[in-house]
């Protein structure tokens, strides 16, 4: 059945200093941090459907995602039908990129704490977009604009005041991803104090 939670994989250790000694037994720190680095977004893909198994990892991956007090608050829709891309790619903001993917991950926070939900929706989006690139996948977060909103939620059929901001366009890359250039990192990071 397509979705279904796996609670007993062995291959997830609740225990957080066994599940760092589990990974830097496979692979060392630097390999982790490579792979960290090489995430790019992707918004061109091909024609070619995710396997359902592939996805269920990815969601297992979002399951397992942090959440203030462990609230867990998010849910997700996935969205295949092109119908529906379509329609969500035009609902306003930036989300054209859905038109062309396999498949969409909406996200949909309860609407309840705005800064702590909005803080977890980050989190959440980016750990959906490190699993699929984990899987070979390209992805990219979109947005609805406050005026989009209530139009994705509409063609999703999820109530209010339920929000649905965040959208993951996902699929096998039509082409490399560029690498932009970075900031040199003594532009962005301080010690003890801002520069005056």
């Amino acid at each position: 059945m397509p979705f279904e939670r796996i609670t007993d994989r062995e291959s997830i250790k609740t225990d957080l200093l066994g599940w760092c000694e589990t990974v830097t037994e496979v692979t060392n720190p630097r390999q982790i941090t490579d792979f960290l680095r090489s995430l790019r977004a992707v918004r061109e893909f091909k024609r070619q459907p995710i396997p359902d198994a592939v996805v269920q990892d990815i969601l297992e991956v979002a399951r397992w995602s942090g959440s203030a007090s462990n609230r867990q608050f998010a849910q997700i829709i996935v969205v295949r039908k092109p119908d529906s891309l379509q329609a969500l790619a035009g609902a306003g903001g930036y989300a054209g990129h859905l038109r062309g993917a396999a498949l969409a991950m909406i996200l949909v926070m309860p609407g309840e704490w705005a800064e702590g939900e909005t803080f977890d929706e980050g989190r959440l989006a980016e750990r959906i977009m490190l699993a699929a690139a984990a899987h070979g996948l390209g992805a990219s977060i979109g947005w609805f604009s406050p005026e989009g909103r209530p139009k994705a939620r509409d063609i999703l059929g999820v109530p209010g005041p339920k929000v649905v901001r965040t959208a993951i366009s996902m699929g096998y890359p039509a082409r490399a991803p560029r690498r932009e250039k970075r900031k040199p990192l003594n532009d962005l990071v301080f010690e003890e104090r801002y520069p005056s």
